[in-house]
């Protein structure tokens, strides 16, 4: 099955993690699909917090791929962002 992850990069207490298309039956941190998107939580001034392709996430959910809780949930957040500044 074909999953939507995050997936922890960055160094010791600066976390940043980078949303990744991959089978579900691989190690976290190996090899993936295609990476969609970043998530940096401990953003300073200037930088993006979230950072996601959202028509190639809808191209993987279309083609069957199931998203992580926590990536469900900042998908949901970044969309909201989205039509908000679009208005």
């Amino acid at each position: 099955m074909v999953t939507i992850r995050l997936t922890r990069r960055g160094a010791r207490n600066q976390p940043f993690y980078h949303f990744v298309v991959t089978d579900s039956r691989k190690r976290q941190g190996s090899a993936s699909l295609e990476q969609v998107g970043f998530f940096n939580p401990i953003a300073r001034k200037g930088e993006p917090k979230l950072k996601l392709d959202l028509a190639r996430i809808d191209y993987w959910a279309s083609k069957g791929a199931q998203q992580s809780e926590r990536v469900r949930y900042l998908v949901t957040t970044f969309r909201k962002q989205a039509t908000a500044l679009a208005a």
